[in-house]
């Protein structure tokens, strides 16, 4: 299959997170770079060979009319989820070409500004809404939300109704801005998934205490030693834990183990320290770890932004250079779950320059590679595009690396976007 139609699209994603909190979909943003439409076939091919089964739901989310109109009429039912934007539905040839693809047994997810909800005619032809509220909707959202903890709190709770929430079952939530809002929809009012996460609220909930590790993480690498598993094994799920890998490199750096050299990488901790004291260390940070899922999101979205950029690297590099900038990803938002400036939090350890570079003067080496890691994680495909053109990355390897990364989210996801 020829691998030029990933030259001709540029992407962005978004993540959709579950009641678990964990990746369920992932909303990718298409935009054509030149020709006002590609070869769809080509595409879904393409997108479908680098998607594995394991991997969340995929949803397209086309960014012109045209590119819509096409994948209306060419896609294949059972292929990907696509995205309409309610803003195409004025167009009578969109909407019955909505209804044709809906015959055909295309899955469609509908998506809207705040405030607006697809209209019957077109409403039975979608799987799923993708849902923004307005200020007075999530306001009447969180009344829901305030009268059903109290309830839970009586003895006797109250029968009355009250007013409805306007959070629906199954549906997709879209720029929930606060913690007790994705909360109502996910736990309270089962809604399918959250498109974004409240990282900023969800963090300042913890403003006036050190935020902890994750204690399933702990138990995780304790369980790996105990397994003697691999120092491989070992470091890959310690650099899935942001803040974790963090003091691990404080501590692998601390004057109280006395060490000669300064441990600049995992792995060399790992080594240096040997599984039988890190596993002490790692069982006394157990007691006061965190066991709040509503920071799972956070940490996994640092671990993918790493990720990303550890693989944009070229194949031909060498595994520490990989190492290092996987570190540069991991650290480079450090400073939202540490509560203190990223220079403050960098100082603490050894790190190379070019890492140093990076996240505290956007330059030398890692900087293109954390830019456009940043910028993938939005629907801004021209600010994406031109990234890839300034610092000489090819958008179609960009993107394979981007689809290949998306893929590893937990086997253990919700599957499907019609599961409710």
């Amino acid at each position: 299959m020829p691998a030029s139609i990933l030259d001709q699209v540029t992407l962005g994603y978004q993540l959709v997170w579950n009641r678990l909190r964990q990746r369920c979909a992932v909303q990718l943003f298409v935009r054509p770079q030149c020709a006002p439409s590609v070869d769809i076939p080509h595409l879904l091919g393409t997108v479908d060979a680098l998607w594995s089964e394991q991997a969340p739901s995929l949803l397209l989310s086309p960014q012109s009319p045209q590119l819509l109109n096409d994948l209306l009429d060419q896609a294949p039912a059972g292929s990907v989820h696509i995205e309409v934007n309610q803003a195409w539905l004025h167009s009578a040839a969109t909407a019955q070409r909505v209804h044709h693809a809906h015959q055909r047994g295309l899955q469609l997810v509908w998506r809207g500004e705040p405030g607006q909800r697809p209209n019957v005619a077109v409403s039975p032809c979608f799987a799923r809404t993708m849902v923004n509220l307005t200020a007075d909707e999530a306001l009447a959202g969180l009344r829901v939300s305030l009268r059903k903890h109290q309830q839970a709190h009586q003895e006797s709770p109250g029968t009355g109704s009250g007013a409805r929430s306007p959070v629906l079952a199954g549906q997709i939530y879209e720029s929930v801005a606060s913690r007790v809002l994705v909360e109502h929809c996910l736990d309270q009012q089962a809604a399918w998934g959250v498109a974004g996460w409240p990282t900023e609220d969800v963090l300042h909930g913890y403003r006036h205490q050190r935020l902890q590790p994750g204690q399933q993480a702990i138990i995780h690498l304790v369980e790996a030693i105990d397994a003697d598993e691999s120092t491989e094994q070992i470091e890959q799920a310690l650099a899935e834990e942001p803040l974790l890998a963090y003091r691990f490199l404080r501590y692998a750096n601390s004057a109280g183990l006395g060490l000669r050299t300064e441990i600049e990488s995992l792995r060399h901790g790992l080594m240096v320290l040997g599984h039988a004291l890190v596993k002490s260390w790692l069982l006394e940070q157990l007691p006061q770890a965190s066991s709040d899922l509503n920071l799972q999101p956070i940490r996994s979205a640092m671990t993918l932004r790493a990720q990303l950029m550890a693989q944009l690297l070229d194949a031909g590099e060498g595994d520490e250079l990989r190492r290092e900038l996987y570190l540069c990803g991991l650290l480079s938002q450090i400073d939202l779950i540490l509560g203190e400036p990223l220079p403050a939090a960098l100082q603490r350890l050894p790190l190379s320059g070019r890492v140093n570079q990076a996240l505290l003067s956007q330059s030398g080496p890692y900087a293109p590679y954390l830019a456009l890691a940043t910028a993938l994680e939005s629907s801004d495909t021209p600010a994406i595009q031109a990234l890839c053109e300034a610092h000489g990355l090819a958008s179609g390897e960009v993107n394979r690396v981007l689809l290949r990364t998306l893929c590893t989210a937990p086997l253990h996801a919700a599957r499907g976007l019609l599961l409710v």
